[in-house]
This record gives structure tokens, sequence and C-alpha cells, in this order.
């Protein structure tokens, strides 16, 4: 004996559809909070003033740190050795290079100090 689906009852199809909506509403909602979080985040850094070129004193490692939340890194006579995204709480950096790679610093008194080296504002 061969059974066959029987088809969704118009109540059925109603609470599906429904839910279908709510479920992309929420999803909506969630992209243009996360975008609007961005677009802060972005604004916060415009306005930073840490962001700009930080040089040690060698001129051998430059950390530019743009104001939209990424960093372009230059290691002697290559001006992009290593690029990422940065935040800045307080006096502190993290950073977070495009491979995964992360390390921080801390500013103080005009100087940031990381990994070892002292960066001056060029």
């Amino acid at each position: 004996m061969v059974r066959r689906a029987l088809p969704a009852s118009r109540g059925a199809r109603s609470l599906l559809t429904f839910a279908a909506l709510a479920a992309s509403i929420t999803f909506i909602a969630t992209l243009t909070a996360f975008a609007h979080d961005i677009k802060d985040e972005e604004k916060i850094m415009s306005d930073h003033p840490y962001a700009g070129m930080w040089v040690t004193d060698d001129n051998h490692v430059r950390h530019e740190l743009l104001p939209n939340g990424r960093y372009v890194e230059a290691r002697g006579t290559r001006e992009r050795a290593y690029e990422g995204q940065y935040w800045v709480k307080g006096d502190h950096i993290d950073y977070k290079d495009d491979t995964g790679f992360t390390a921080d610093g801390d500013f103080r008194d005009g100087v940031l100090y990381h990994g070892g080296m002292v960066f001056r504002r060029r």
C-alpha cells in the first residue's frame, strides 16, 4: 500500500508563511543594527585622536591607523607588510591582522608602545 502525503491545510500554510515572514523581519533587523554599530564605530575612530601615522624612531616600522578602524603596517620597503583591524579603548589598542594574528599596545604620554617597539606620531 502506497501512502501519499496529504496537502497542508490552509491553517498550516498560513502558520508557515507567518513564521517565514517573522524570521525574515528578525534577520533584517539584526543586519540593520549591526550596520548601525559599524557606522558608529567608524565615526568614533575617525574622530579619535590616535588615528593617523605612528612610526619607530628609525622609521623602519610604520603603523597607519585609518579612520575606519583598519590599519596598515609597513616594514622597511614593504609598504603593506600587514593589514587588519584595530580597536582603541581608552589608551589601549588591540590589533587583529587579516591572517588572524592578534597583538596589543598602549598609548602613554603621546607615545605608542607595541610589541617591544616605541612609536611616535608623525
